[in-house]
């Protein structure tokens, strides 16, 4: 094994409680439940010797592992691990209009249009290039052996097809809470997901 990754979703914010549709262009904070959940991640895993923390550009995910940055881990933020852009959707209420979309949208994507997104949006194939590059600038970083990642769920599930070497119509394989825990190591050019979707960190409490 020559690293191993792991890879949160940042804590929960008032638009992911209220429904609202977040995405890219959406630069939201934590609210209390999700300060709490990065807390309890802090917790759980604060001796591991991680050697850098990786976020988005978005600072709901800088604010989820602000412990670790704050503890003196070395932070870098790449706006390639940035949320998928939701485009005209952004901002809006859940309600059966936006339901109906994005079942269409789901569809098309499940079916092998990885180029399908909204207006003002981003494809599944927009992401797939961006985390791609991502990817390279961490394999690239040989003295970095144990890493944490925060991003978001979209471009998480996108990550683990992209790892898994799935198509990426098997995002919807990969289940995400917030601060939900996957974990990945990488040996050689091969990466593997040795943990899903852990929370055993909120159930401590």
């Amino acid at each position: 094994m020559d690293k191993e990754l792991y890879i949160i979703r940042h804590g929960e914010t008032d638009l992911n409680k209220q429904g609202i549709i977040q995405g890219r262009g959406i630069d939201s904070d934590l609210n209390n439940t999700g300060r709490e959940q990065a807390a309890a991640f802090y917790a759980m895993y604060k001796d591991v010797p991680f050697d850098k923390v990786y976020t988005s550009a978005l600072k709901r995910t800088q604010q989820t592992v602000q412990q670790y940055i704050d503890a003196g881990l070395p932070w870098e933020k790449h706006p390639e691990l940035d949320e998928l852009a939701w485009g005209e959707w952004e901002g809006t209420q859940t309600s059966e209009h936006a339901i109906g979309a994005f079942k269409d949208m789901t569809e098309k994507w499940q079916g092998g249009d990885y180029d399908a997104h909204f207006a003002g949006g981003e494809s599944p194939n927009d992401v797939a290039l961006r985390l791609k590059v991502i990817i390279e600038i961490i394999k690239s970083r040989s003295d970095e052996k144990l890493i944490l990642v925060c991003m978001h769920g979209r471009a998480l599930r996108l990550l683990l097809c992209l790892f898994s070497g799935k198509p990426m119509s098997a995002m919807y394989d990969f289940p995400h809470q917030n601060t939900g825990l996957y974990k990945v190591t990488l040996t050689g050019d091969t990466f593997t997901i040795t943990d899903e979707n852990n929370t055993d960190h909120l159930n401590n409490g």
